[in-house]
């Protein structure tokens, strides 16, 4: 389980991602296409054509990491928003946990509750 401060925004890009990309490929297309700086301290999330794979970039003080998960059966059930043009999604930190986990974030509903203003 991932925990990360409040202050951390995890993005995903939206659509398919060439899972053969490394850090640089990565950081690349965080520039380009999801428009956010790759040094900012935020999560960005990427996802294969068949979805049953996932890499995160994350930069540190000193350096970037790179999570990479593949599944061994299954998929991973990938958001899609009703916007066409959006390029990311911006999720929480229980979502992607939820994503990570096997579970269905547009699926699943979301019961009351109180959240503090960010």
């Amino acid at each position: 389980m991932l925990t990360l401060p409040t202050s951390v925004r995890i993005y995903l890009a939206r659509g398919a991602t060439d899972m053969r990309k490394a850090i640089d490929g990565l950081a690349a297309l965080t520039t380009s296409i999801l428009d956010k700086d790759p040094m900012s301290g935020h999560l960005f999330v990427f996802c294969n054509r068949r979805r049953d794979r996932i890499k995160i970039l994350y930069w540190e003080q000193s350096g970037f990491w790179l999570l990479h998960k593949r599944l061994e059966k299954g998929t991973f059930a990938w958001p899609v928003t009703d916007d066409s043009d959006a390029k990311r999604i911006e999720m929480s930190a229980t979502d992607l946990a939820a994503l990570l986990g096997g579970l269905d974030v547009q699926r699943a509903s979301r019961r009351r509750w109180y959240s503090r203003p960010t």
